[in-house]
């Protein structure tokens, strides 16, 4: 997406990098409002892979953003921890760690591009990227002991209930962590839309709707300053809620990542690609699997028995040409050569092989069983 196609869509029109949709922007008033208001029930997507694009990769500009972005809500996050600690607000504690959960799932993306830099060698032999998927599983551990820290706190309250103190202290945390989620989402919209980085832009919009939940701790403070002593531990329960919809997308994406999982449309499409090359007798079984933030496959392809080395070469190159250019953060595949029948079965040295996997798969899948 470039900068003009980003304005054309406003603030609603962000790419998801794995599953290759696009968000499209509700076409009346009341379908805007509906669209925010549901955001802020279920935010935006936490995956990794969402949070960066070639664009960004590639702009010192969009690292920068990031970066900077990250600083001011930590900066936010500690100010309102402070205010925590002097009032006991678990509304304001739930806004407090639900920011610092967003800041958490991002020190994945950080390192591995820090990681990632490191040439592959024979030990790692295809980098460094899975270092993500390692620290994605702690990053998950951290959300799911925030979130039982968060629920905690408020059900202890709702038992319990006491006044909170310091209340302009906490209204005013609340309007901080409003303010810091809104300067970061204009700077990344911004900086997103003039590098054409739909990542940057999807990671603006999210802030935006964080900040409206921190604007939520206002409504526990101003009941609890009418004298609802349950408005504030409510209010916490609801932004436990919104830590658990965090968990749930990041613990999703860390088992996808582990088990090699992609978006099925992305091996359609390079089916689809495959078969439009020219000189292609079929197109085989077509594999991929993510390494950090880039995908490497695997095709086979069938060529005419009478193509020469050569020839048959050009095509396999002609085929992973077509792949990279069609698969979005495809960087590398590797295309086996078969051809069509001619005499006899060029792969019957691997038959007995190939049956004992099979074998191997159908007991584990119960076939055969009494």
């Amino acid at each position: 997406m470039d900068a003009t196609e980003g304005n054309q869509h406003h603030d609603y029109d962000h790419d998801h990098a794995e599953a290759g949709h696009r968000h499209e922007p509700p076409a009346s008033r009341p379908a805007r409002v509906r669209h925010r208001l549901a955001h802020l029930i279920r935010p935006h997507s936490h995956q990794s892979v969402d949070k960066v694009d070639p664009a960004m990769e590639t702009s010192r500009e969009g690292m920068r953003t990031l970066w900077l972005s990250l600083a001011v809500l930590g900066a936010t996050t500690l100010i309102q921890a402070v205010i925590v600690a002097l009032s006991g607000s678990v509304a304001l504690l739930g806004d407090t760690i639900h920011n610092a959960t967003d800041a958490l799932t991002a020190v994945p993306l950080g390192i591995a591009f820090l990681l990632g830099r490191r040439a592959a060698n024979r030990r790692y032999p295809y980098g460094y990227g899975r270092a993500e998927d390692l620290a994605g599983i702690l990053i998950v551990a951290a959300i799911a002991a925030s979130a039982a820290l968060a629920a905690y706190a408020a059900v202890d309250r709702l038992l319990h209930p006491r006044d909170i103190t310091h209340l302009w202290a906490v209204a005013a945390a609340a309007v901080v962590g409003f303010i810091g989620n809104e300067w970061v989402a204009r700077y990344c919209i911004r900086t997103g839309r003039k590098i054409g980085s739909a990542a940057l832009v999807a990671d603006g919009l999210h802030a935006r709707t964080d900040g409206f939940t921190s604007l939520a701790v206002l409504l526990g403070a101003g009941g609890a300053a009418i004298g609802l002593r349950l408005a504030d531990p409510v209010i916490g329960l609801l932004i436990t809620a919104a830590i658990l919809f965090v968990l749930k997308d990041a613990a999703r994406e860390v088992y996808r990542r582990l088990m090699d999982s992609v978006d099925p449309r992305l091996i359609e499409t390079a089916e689809t690609a495959l078969h439009a090359v020219d000189g292609l007798r079929g197109v085989g079984p077509v594999r991929m699997r993510w390494i950090g933030h880039t995908l490497r496959a695997e095709a086979d392809i069938v060529v005419d028995p009478h193509l020469t080395v050569v020839q048959a070469h050009r095509l396999a190159v002609a085929a992973e040409h077509a792949l990279i250019h069609a698969v979005p953060r495809l960087t590398a595949a590797t295309v086996h050569t078969d051809h069509t029948p001619s005499d006899g079965d060029p792969h019957e040295p691997l038959a007995h092989h190939t049956d004992r996997v099979d074998a191997v798969a159908s007991d584990r899948a119960g076939v055969g069983a009494p």
